[in-house]
């Protein structure tokens, strides 16, 4: 288990919203909702993204732009458009309450007007009419405090550039979008969730870049196998002895190495990890006691663990339970 996919494992499209609209112009889409995370990008055409309190993005054909709430953000034809901006969220998205063209895993063949169009192209061809845009986005439900750490990472808005590893998977969705069958939400999910995956990957990769100091540690041989080994087994009786046997150098060298990469001790980092693990099971798993959480996550003793909870914390393990809210950033 990589750095990466223990924080992406939370951002799952399941129950995600997905749309796929094919849009005329004038046009200007609200999406009002706020999701933690949001994927726009285009088969064909262009528009812009207008993020609340940014300035305009532009986005063009097969490029993805990600968007990190909890602010909203427009999709406009044009920069001051004379469109009248129709609100999308979860309602409008759902075809049994008659929203826009703007669909949870539905396929609009453009001859339904029911709830209005928001364009008059056609959206079964998959690639639209005459200047039409075909717009594809899911808004990712986030959650717990794991995947907290990645949105932190993540500026409010990022965009990736057409051409690279995300193409293929723009291919299937123009296919997948384009009929309904069986199925059809399962595929529309899975792929979301690659194509959230290529565009995060390509930007923290990105030339100039300034990617989190853990995605660049995990491509050094060293530090790379050391967060791999805390990742995978994070309640093993872990000392830095231990690590460096594991990852075949010695102590001073693993030591300074991955503070230098990661900006932090190997034990400090294994015990904040520890702790963002043990927040999201104090909040899923009701019935169970911190004595309980402590033992999954490494710890004999409770006080122990309680108190190294309230050092990273700032708040005791009973205490964040009691106030937590629902696991989820949405």
């Amino acid at each position: 288990m990589d750095a990466f996919s223990d924080l992406i494992r939370g951002v799952r499209a399941h129950g995600s919203l997905f749309g796929s609209s094919t849009l005329s112009p004038p046009w200007a889409l609200h999406f009002v909702d706020g999701a933690p995370l949001t994927l726009c990008t285009v088969l064909t055409g262009s528009g812009w993204i207008v993020p609340e309190h940014r300035p305009p993005e532009p986005l063009r054909a097969r490029e993805t732009i990600v968007v990190r709430g909890p602010g909203t953000f427009t999709f406009v034809d044009e920069v001051g458009t004379r469109a009248e901006p129709i609100a999308c969220g979860e309602h409008c998205a759902t075809p049994e309450q008659g929203g826009t063209r703007h669909r949870r895993g539905w396929h609009d063949d453009g001859g339904d007007d029911r709830g209005g169009d928001v364009g008059n192209g056609d959206a079964g061809d998959g690639g639209g009419g005459d200047g039409a845009t075909t717009l594809i986005v899911g808004a990712y439900p986030v959650r717990g405090e794991i995947s907290r750490r990645l949105l932190d990472a993540l500026p409010v808005v990022l965009r990736v550039d057409a051409g690279g590893t995300a193409d293929p998977v723009l291919d299937h969705l123009a296919a997948e979008v384009a009929v309904d069958t069986p199925g059809q939400q399962v595929v529309l999910d899975r792929l979301l969730d690659w194509m959230l995956v290529c565009t995060l990957r390509e930007w923290f990769d990105r030339p100039g870049g300034e990617p989190p100091a853990w995605w660049a540690a995990q491509r050094d041989p060293v530090v790379g196998h050391a967060l791999r080994l805390l990742h995978a087994e994070p309640a093993a009786p872990w000392t830095v002895a231990a690590l460096a046997e594991r990852t075949g150098v010695s102590r001073s060298t693993l030591a300074k190495r991955f503070a230098d990469l990661v900006g932090e001790p190997p034990l400090t980092y294994l015990t904040r990890w520890r702790m963002t693990l043990a927040a999201d099971l104090l909040v899923e798993r009701e019935a169970a006691t911190v004595a309980d959480v402590a033992r999954t996550v490494g710890y004999s003793d409770p006080f122990g663990f309680s108190a190294a909870f309230k050092r990273v914390r700032g708040i005791n393990p009973s205490d964040f339970r009691r106030t937590a809210t629902i696991p989820s950033l949405e």
